[in-house]
C-alpha cells in the first residue's frame, strides 16, 4: 500500500452539479454556481465582495492591479511562502522587501515589519501559513499608521479565525486557494475577497478583462466596453460547480481534518519533546483549520533522512517552501539578506500526509514508522 501525501476529497455531488452546468449551456463563468459560491463566502465570512478566480495566484495579481502597484513601489512579504505571494507584485515592477519568519512558527515575524517600512512601501502581504493566523492587530495598526494596504494571503486559511474574525476578512483585500491540495478544492481555483468597498467596482472590471460586462449582465448598463486594465480572471462555471459541492460539505470536511491533525499532535507530543522535534505552534489568538501538520526537525540531515525512509516504506511526506530570498530568481538581489528562521524552516520542516480519507489504522502506521525512523 502506498500512502499519498495528499488526496482531494470528492463529496459525490461534483458530477451532479457539473452535468447541470453542461445541460444549462452556460459553462464559461459567472453563472448560477459562481453566484452561489460568492454568496456563501459573503454570508459565511462577511467578505463585502467575493469573486471566484482561476487561482489564488490570479487573485493576487488582481490585488496588485487594484492597489495600483508600479515600478519602484515596495511590498513587504515573508520570505517563507509560495512564489505567487511575491510574483504578483514583481510583475508590476515592485521591489519585494522580505521579512523573516517567527522563531516558533513559519508565519511572518510581525515585530520585524516596521523597521522595513519606507516612503516607497505600498502594501504588507501577511501569509497565514498552515491556516494559523498572523497577528493581524499588529499588522493593521502598522497599515493605519503608515497608510498602507494589507493583502491577506489566506491560501491555506479557509474557515480559520483570528480572535473570532475569519481570516481573509480583516485586510483590505485577501486571497484564498482552491487548488487540489487545499481543504476544499475546485481542482484549480481561487477567490478574491474585498473588505474595503472602494475596491469593489474596479475589481469587477479587472475580473472581466477590463470591461463592465458584470454590470451589463445585471442590466445596469446597455452595453459593455473596455474601461481599465484586466485579464481573464473568471473561474469556469464547471469548476464553480465542483467547488459548490465541496462548500456544501465544508463542515464535515473541516471536522475530519481537524480530528486527523489532533490525532497526530496527541500521539506525537511526548515523543517529539523527548527527541527535540518541534510540533506546530498555535498562538492563543488563532484557531487551527487542519490544513497542514508539520514537524520542525533538528537538522536538514535528519529531515532528509526521515523523508527518504518514509518514502522507502511507501509513505509520501514532503518538505515545503524554499526561502524566496535565496531562490535562483532572487539570490543575486538579496545576497546579503540574513533571515535565519525562514532558512531554518526551509531546511528543517517536514509535512506529514493529511487528507480526509486517512483512518486511524493508517495514521498509526505513519506515526509508528516515523517513531522508528527517528
Amino acid at each position: 500500500m502506498v500512502i499519498p501525501f495528499n488526496k482531494a476529497y470528492i463529496t459525490g455531488k461534483e458530477m451532479v452539479y457539473i452535468r447541470e452546468v453542461i445541460s444549462s449551456g452556460k459553462i464559461s463563468g459567472n453563472g448560477k454556481f459562481t453566484q452561489k459560491c460568492h454568496e456563501f463566502f459573503e454570508d459565511t465570512y462577511g467578505f463585502k465582495k467575493a469573486l471566484l478566480t482561476t487561482s489564488c495566484t490570479s487573485a493576487l495579481e488582481m490585488c496588485a492591479l487594484l492597489a495600483d502597484i508600479k515600478a519602484g513601489d515596495e511590498i513587504i512579504v515573508p520570505s517563507y511562502t509560495f512564489v505567487s505571494t511575491a510574483l504578483a507584485f514583481v510583475r508590476q515592477g515592485a521591489k519585494i522587501v522580505f521579512v523573516d519568519s517567527r522563531p516558533e512558527h513559519p508565519g511572518i515575524d510581525e515585530d520585524k515589519i516596521e523597521p522595513l517600512i519606507t516612503n516607497k512601501t505600498r502594501a504588507i502581504v501577511p501569509v497565514h501559513y498552515a491556516g494559523i493566523a498572523c497577528d493581524m492587530d499588529k499588522i493593521m495598526a502598522l497599515a493605519s499608521k503608515y497608510n498602507l494596504i494589507v493583502i491577506e494571503d489566506a491560501a491555506h486559511a479557509i474557515d480559520a479565525y483570528y480572535k473570532k474574525k475569519p481570516l481573509g476578512s480583516i485586510g483590505h483585500l485577501a486571497t484564498l486557494s482552491f487548488n487540489e491540495t487545499k481543504n476544499i478544492s475546485s481542482g484549480e481555483g481561487g477567490l478574491l475577497a474585498i473588505n474595503n468597498e472602494k475596491f469593489i467596482r474596479r475589481a469587477e472590471i479587472i475580473w472581466e478583462k477590463g470591461t463592465n460586462r458584470a454590470a451589463f449582465l445585471r442590466g445596469e448598463v446597455s452595453k459593455y466596453e473596455w474601461l481599465d486594465m484586466g485579464s481573464s480572471f473568471l473561474l469556469s462555471e464547471i469548476n464553480a460547480a465542483f467547488l459548490w459541492a465541496q462548500l456544501e460539505h465544508l463542515k464535515p470536511i473541516q471536522k475530519k481534518r481537524k480530528e486527523i491533525w489532533s490525532y497526530y499532535y496527541n500521539e506525537l507530543r511526548s515523543f517529539a519533546s523527548e527527541k527535540g522535534i518541534i510540533l506546530p505552534f498555535n498562538p492563543q489568538y488563532s484557531t487551527n483549520n487542519g490544513h497542514i501538520f508539520y514537524l520542525t526537525c533538528k537538522s536538514k540531515k535528519q529531515r532528509d533522512k526521515i523523508l527518504n525512509e518514509l518514502k522507502r516504506k511507501n509513505i509520501n511526506a514532503s518538505f515545503h517552501y524554499l526561502s524566496l530570498h535565496k531562490s535562483n530568481f532572487c539570490k543575486n538581489k538579496y545576497s546579503e539578506l540574513y533571515l535565519p528562521n525562514a532558512d531554518k524552516y526551509t531546511s528543517h520542516l517536514l509535512r506529514l500526509p493529511l487528507y480526509y480519507e486517512l483512518n486511524e489504522q493508517v495514521l498509526n502506521l505513519i506515526i509508528n514508522t516515523l517513531k522508528q525512523i527517528i
